[in-house]
């Protein structure tokens, strides 16, 4: 395999994926996945530790949905003055049969001195090749932060990595904020730690995000569970009247009655039950904390009434904002 190595570049078979944050550089690398934030990131680091190493390695980029054969033999062929390569290949799920043909007949002897990183976004095109990627290279997952736990895990990496905190209720309420999409997410992590000075607050969270829809939501939503229908109701009037769609505050009610749901009667540390449910510890505090005004019989009132609302401010009413105060009148009832 290889003669010399890049920032301790590995080799061989991993049978579990890479996590993102750690990779190092490999002889084969598959990017896997739908999320292009983490595959850029992972491009980044790739590219700094081999140049780290090999300050005279050259960077070539091509699409394998338009690919002509014998390029990738071409550009890992040594070069003149025996530097290092890392070739990036974007666009697999598009691949054309002769990248294939190429691709699979490359894996079978890696160049010495290239990094090679492949950007597979999903789907079945290519299988024989991902398989065979991943019976030699190391596969990155680059597939979406989904639940809030794994985002507020991000969040506070970022913080950390950049030896700063962030308190548990602003990372919660960044998410709630700007979590629909990671890149959003990421840019605000890096400004509040730009434009603040030591650890960040929710107080501070709301100064610079509370203007948003997602934010108001969640907002509602915490009024709600606590019981505060007055409040709840005032806060939904106030947001709907000025401008904000009632389809996501619905969809920030949901999400916080679904964790509720998700810990209500359940028994064990928070520890465990945030790792078997993918949620945060204090998540499940919170939830656990909240879940104490229901009992069966209200936790299925409101589930039913945010069905109901979901579906009337999807299309199925006419008057959405009364379907709206209803399921947050009732949450906010619990037992009452």
């Amino acid at each position: 395999m290889a003669t010399r190595s890049p920032a301790g570049r590995s080799s061989g078979s991993n049978q579990q994926p890479a996590s993102w944050r750690e990779v190092r550089p490999a002889a084969v690398m598959l990017l896997s996945g739908p999320e292009d934030y983490l595959a850029s990131k992972v491009s980044e680091s790739i590219r700094a530790q081999v140049r780290t190493a090999q300050p005279g390695a050259e960077l070539v980029s091509f699409d394998a949905g338009s690919y002509e054969t014998g390029t990738l033999t071409m550009h890992a062929s040594p070069s003149l003055f025996g530097d290092w390569k890392v070739i990036e290949v974007a666009g697999l799920a598009q691949m054309n049969d002769a990248f294939l043909v190429d691709a699979l007949a490359y894996l079978t002897d890696p160049a010495p001195d290239v990094v090679l990183v492949m950007r597979h976004s999903g789907g079945n095109r290519g299988k024989k090749l991902l398989d065979a990627i991943k019976a030699v290279g190391t596969v990155v997952d680059c597939q979406p932060l989904k639940k809030d736990g794994e985002k507020a895990e991000f969040v506070t990496t970022e913080f950390r990595l950049a030896r700063r905190r962030i308190e548990p209720d602003a990372v919660r309420a960044l998410v709630a904020a700007v979590g629909s999409q990671l890149p959003e997410l990421a840019a605000a992590c890096q400004q509040l730690m730009a434009d603040t000075a030591g650890d960040v607050s929710a107080e501070t969270v709301e100064k610079y995000y509370g203007g948003r829809v997602e934010a108001t939501g969640f907002k509602v939503a915490d009024a709600a569970l606590a019981g505060r229908t007055a409040q709840a109701l005032s806060m939904l009037r106030h947001a709907l009247a000025t401008g904000a769609d009632p389809v996501p505050i619905v969809a920030a009610l949901a999400m916080k009655v679904r964790a509720v749901a998700k810990v209500h009667g359940v028994r064990g540390s928070s520890m465990q039950l945030a790792k078997d449910l993918g949620m945060a510890p204090w998540q499940v505090d919170q939830a656990r904390k909240e879940a104490q005004r229901f009992s069966s019989d209200a936790l299925a009132r409101s589930i039913r009434a945010l069905a109901e609302a979901d579906a009337q401010v999807k299309g199925e009413s006419r008057d959405p904002v009364y379907a709206v105060e209803r399921a947050v009148t009732v949450i906010a009832l619990g037992d009452g």
